[in-house]
């Protein structure tokens, strides 16, 4: 590991490159060329961070960067050379080499024109954030920095080399990122791009769903995702991004019958986020799905608010209709199809448990919680407890004590029964040799009373299942009198 010092403003600055680096450099520098590590990477070492993702900004041309390094690199690739860069792998880093760059960008456009340059300082100049514009010059590792990365990252601000108007006009994805940066590094707005991000919200909808998408899962997957999401709602980027969030301010009326429910719901977010476990537990964080199932569990709100006689407030049925607007948003955002029914059924099933907080469950009602939520049962434990953000402490422990017992009672049937994939207690096959029928809708019928029967008393006896359900079938209108198979009569 190569070490090297340098003096900045106020600070001196250790910095420890991988071999790999310095290498790599070195083949540019005797080739004729200029090579920098940039952006990411560079902020990185000033946060005692190593990427194993390293970005480098060059004069060469992609032609002749494939010439230096295609007999030194383990593999690479070149999807990326339209855009002026070439990827690679070598010795466990993942490396991109980017021509510079001087790009001019279509207003109306989602994608920038690219236009190669020949100055970093100008390649700096276009880039998102001053964080992100510094450069380390290689072979000899000496900082550039023109428009003050290290002086705004030591007072943890975020601004831009240029003009905000000009970079979020260059590329509107920019803003998002500021509120993304926000969230994962702490930093805050200088008051000028907070200010342009404001003005320029409306911006934001010529980016492509797919790239606001993955600057959201960026975001909410960062450690401090509640800072980064209430950028978004107040410079007006949430209005057009995630309006049903938006939405929530508009729930603490002028009278404040009710809690907050836009702050509520950045508080169960940041709860939802410390329950997540480590690897090598049952949700290891940062897990996007509980995340933002989080944020949007009250979305039903709004539409579903009443004023009931006496001065109450309720939300009758916000579950449903907040997982029908998760999934729509969702599906706005082309998030993939699993993703989607697995936040809308935890915004689905969010309420499900206070009923057994008010007057408890029996088994058949646990069973049905365990099966309702299915795989995401651990997320739903943490989505529960995360919603408990009353000031009341006698509230808060009483709903706490009531879900620890919850979990008690289900740890108990898991151990009992196997409740992981709930059958009934004939199969199909069982059911139309008992009953004499063939493949038809008869027997989706039978199998779903079989179904209910164990839900609602657990594991039958194959005797007892057999005699409950001839007495079902007995009272079915498709029976036969004689008891001859009438297997062959469709339902209409």
């Amino acid at each position: 590991m190569a070490h090297a010092h340098q003096k900045t403003d106020s600070h001196t600055v250790s910095f420890q490159v991988d071999p790999v680096v310095l290498e790599l450099g070195q083949r540019f520098v005797d080739a004729g060329h200029e090579l920098s590590l940039v952006g990411g990477p560079v902020r990185d070492l000033f946060l005692g961070r190593i990427s194993p993702d390293l970005d480098f900004t060059t004069d060469a041309t992609p032609d002749q960067t494939v010439a230096l390094i295609k007999k030194w690199a383990d593999n690479y690739w070149e999807i990326g050379r339209a855009f002026g860069t070439i990827g690679m792998r070598k010795g466990g880093f993942q490396i991109e080499i980017t021509t510079y760059r001087a790009d001019a960008y279509d207003p109306e456009s989602r994608k920038p024109v690219v236009a190669f340059g020949t100055s970093l300082t100008d390649d700096l100049l276009r880039r998102d954030f001053t964080i992100n514009a510094m450069a380390l010059r290689l072979p000899m590792l000496e900082l550039v920095d023109p428009f003050g990365g290290v002086r705004d990252l030591h007072a943890s601000i975020l601004n831009t080399p240029g003009p905000p108007e000009t970079s979020f006009s260059d590329d509107p994805l920019r803003m998002m990122r500021a509120a993304r940066f926000a969230a994962q590094l702490g930093v805050s707005l200088h008051p000028d791009v907070r200010e342009a991000m404001v003005r320029m919200a409306e911006r934001i909808s010529i980016i492509s769903a797919e790239r606001v998408r993955d600057e959201l899962v960026k975001l909410l997957n960062a450690a401090h995702p509640r800072a980064g999401v209430d950028l978004l709602v107040d410079t007006g980027l949430a209005d057009l991004v995630l309006p049903e969030v938006s939405a929530l301010r508009l729930e603490s009326d002028e009278h404040h019958r009710h809690k907050d429910v836009y702050q509520h719901s950045l508080q169960v977010l940041e709860q939802a986020a410390a329950l997540e476990t480590a690897a090598d537990g049952p949700v290891p964080g940062p897990d996007f799905v509980l995340r933002f199932a989080a944020l949007m569990h009250d979305v039903g709100k709004p539409a579903t608010r009443r004023f009931e006689p006496g001065g109450a407030v309720s939300f009758r049925h916000h579950d449903m209709v907040g997982a029908k607007l998760t999934a729509k948003r969702m599906k706005a955002l082309r998030f993939d199809n699993d993703t989607i029914k697995a936040v809308a059924r935890l915004v689905e099933l969010h309420m499900r448990f206070y009923g057994y907080g008010e007057a408890g469950w029996s088994d058949s009602a646990v069973r049905r919680y365990i099966t309702d939520a299915g795989p995401l049962l651990e997320r739903l434990h943490r989505l529960t407890r995360s919603d408990v953000t009353t000031r009341n402490q006698r509230k808060a422990d009483r709903l706490s004590f009531a879900y620890d017992d919850l979990e008690d009672r289900i740890a108990a049937l898991r151990e009992k029964e196997s409740l992981e994939a709930v059958r009934p207690d004939l199969d199909g096959g069982e059911i139309m040799a008992l009953l004499g029928l063939k493949p038809g809708p008869v027997v989706g019928r039978a199998y779903k009373f079989l179904l209910e029967e164990r839900m609602e008393h657990g594991p039958l006896d194959p005797a007892v299942a057999e005699s409950r359900l001839r007495d079902w079938w007995a009272a079915q209108p498709e029976a036969a009198p004689d008891g001859a198979d009438s297997s062959t009569t469709e339902e209409p």
